[in-house]
């Protein structure tokens, strides 16, 4: 099986910091890589990958300014189009773009759908529903206009991070910084209990970031790391009491939040999108409603096993899981 795996280039495969979807496709194009699938990752020139690479665009066009994205899109996405025929798979992980092709080609074209940015690309979606397969990443982010093939959690690379049976006594805000990720939510919580909160992530929004964020950041209590790579990453998920992920929106997947339980730290998450999913409440973390829950869940945090929150993110969001349920809806379409 020749599987050619289609990443997104606003970052490098795998992100040097932030970019998920990035991570996402270089963990299974690694994945396919070690149950012996021939894999070409279409990606940044720089990005880092034990497959072979093909590439258009020298770097992620948000680490490069000089960068036109809509150019780097049309050659990237172009580029494994015209080479469709060398593989008999083609997994697209760059949105709805790559599906205006799906007509012009023979390879069938898995594309996974990280979330819908907005309602206004469904009608994409919807006009290749018959002749791609898509795969959802929770059920909760299922569209109901649209057939799926499959749902796969997204997996997480073990190696990179390591259980700590034991946390310190502050909170963690890991996210991009953006009112629908809720830090000012975390920021409420920290002062009405009294403890450390340390913020790390991208600023996507300066506003909101300068408004309700930056003014609360006192070097002591509230603590802001900025954007940290994948070394801070694991000392601090692993650090923490719990992960305050109070999201104001559905969101559909939330790799911090398995990251987290994967190191043993339980999370406290606004019971929204797929956070029902990833969560067994009570036993790796709460599913809360409100800020007034969610100070009362940080009262029952040490209530919880760190191992049952390792154990159960092990069980379900690996490479490994991840991989080989992506094997098996190859081998579906493919009738092998």
């Amino acid at each position: 099986m020749k599987v050619a795996i289609l990443a997104p280039i606003a970052w490098r495969t795998p992100p040097r910091k932030y970019g998920p979807w990035e991570q996402v496709a270089s963990n299974l194009t690694e994945g396919l890589l070690g149950q012996g699938i021939e894999v070409t990752l279409f990606a940044t020139a720089d990005s880092l990958t034990k497959a072979q690479l093909h590439h258009s665009s020298p770097a992620g066009y948000a680490e490069n300014s000089t960068l036109d994205p809509k150019v780097e899109e049309c050659l990237h996405i172009s580029q494994v189009m015209e080479l469709a025929a060398d593989f008999d798979i083609i997994h697209n992980h760059f949105d709805f773009l790559p599906l205006t092709y799906a007509k012009l080609i023979n390879t069938p074209m898995v594309t996974t759908i990280h979330g819908f940015s907005s309602p206004k690309i469904i009608p994409v979606y919807k006009k290749y529903n018959k002749h791609c397969f898509y795969v959802a990443i929770s059920n909760s982010d299922r569209c109901s206009e649209l057939d799926y093939v499959a749902t796969v959690y997204n997996g997480i690379d073990t190696s990179h991070l390591h259980f700590s049976a034991t946390g310190r006594d502050y909170l963690l805000y890991f996210g991009r910084i953006h009112p629908e990720k809720g830090a000012h939510l975390a920021i409420r919580i920290a002062k009405l209990t009294g403890k450390q909160l340390i913020l790390a992530g991208l600023i996507q929004d300066q506003h909101y970031f300068t408004e309700h964020v930056l003014p609360h950041i006192d070097e002591g209590q509230i603590q802001y790391l900025g954007n940290v790579g994948p070394a801070e990453r694991n000392d601090l998920l692993g650090g923490a009491s719990a992960l305050l992920h109070l999201i104001e929106f559905d969101e559909p997947f939330g790799l911090s939040v398995a990251e987290a339980m994967l190191c043993g730290t339980p999370v406290i998450a606004m019971n929204r999108g797929a956070m029902p999913e990833l969560i067994r409440h009570g036993t790796t973390g709460f599913l809360v409603n409100d800020v007034l829950e969610a100070v009362q869940a940080v009262g029952h945090i040490h209530d919880l096993a760190r191992d049952e929150c390792h154990q159960w993110a092990k069980s379900k969001f690996t490479k490994e899981k991840m991989t080989e349920d992506y094997i098996t809806v190859y081998r579906h379409i493919l009738g092998c």
